[in-house]
């Protein structure tokens, strides 16, 4: 009977310790995981921890029309170009001695088209030489005799970078310039305020020239700076109306 008495408690005690153990891991467990589970909010609302969520793009503001090759290029030059048309004229003149505008054209220097030797800077100096694709006037000017020259000038800072006279001008063709320049009675100027009267916008050429009528005209570019659109205007060179009006939006 003691024997027996002994084996009870002791199996009564082993069963306790059993359930104290499963009672103390279940404790653990849930401690644990709600241990865990206050981190996770703590990390949520805790100043610096915060994960802020990925912000929606704002919207894009609605884009202008587009422009193609032509019209992009007109915008570019006009507003990289500072010198104005008259002031191109009055420069390229003055190189010239008693010489007339024929033709001038607002355009890019090319590879190659580099400041005559007469302007070329004196050893130890800086080469102010633009690069290819700045902005510049190409001006035709005639002596009386009819001798063109050329004259490019850069259209930012009035800067002349050529002045020579054309190679290999026949004497027919110096007679033509000068008859040319003798029967027009319309100056530049004159031409030019009748087609900016007709046509809104900046002028980037103009020239003397005859039309497929045989027409002494000055035919004048104008681009309109709200679409970027270029209208020629040909004014009659003698008695000063609008021959033509062309407009070009390609």
């Amino acid at each position: 009977m003691r024997s027996a008495q002994r084996t009870i408690p002791l199996r009564s005690l082993a069963a306790a310790c059993a359930l104290s153990g499963a009672a103390l891991l279940l404790a653990a467990c849930t401690n644990s995981d709600t241990t865990a589970s206050q981190a996770a909010v703590a990390a949520q609302t805790s100043p610096g921890l915060t994960a802020s969520p990925t912000a929606s793009p704002s919207p894009s503001p609605s884009p202008s029309p587009s422009l193609n090759r032509e019209q992009e290029e007109r915008r570019e030059l006009l507003s990289q170009a500072k010198v104005t048309w008259e002031k191109a004229a009055e420069t390229a003149v003055g190189e010239v001695s008693g010489s007339k505008l024929v033709a001038l054209e607002l355009g890019r220097g090319r590879d190659g088209a580099t400041a005559s030797p007469d302007t070329s800077p004196s050893p130890g100096a800086p080469d102010t030489s633009p690069s290819p694709g700045t902005p510049r006037w190409e001006a035709r000017v005639a002596a009386a005799d009819g001798t063109l020259h050329r004259v490019d000038i850069d259209a930012v800072n009035g800067e002349v970078l050529r002045s020579e006279a054309e190679a290999d001008q026949e004497a027919d063709d110096k007679r033509e310039v000068a008859d040319r320049l003798n029967q027009a009675e319309q100056t530049p100027e004159q031409a030019v305020k009748t087609a900016t009267d007709k046509v809104k916008g900046t002028v980037t050429g103009l020239e003397l020239e005859e039309n497929d009528n045989q027409e002494l005209v000055w035919s004048v570019d104008v681009v309109n700076t709200d679409d970027w659109n270029k209208t020629t205007v040909d004014v009659d060179a003698v008695n000063g109306e609008i021959v033509r009006e062309q407009a070009d939006r390609d």
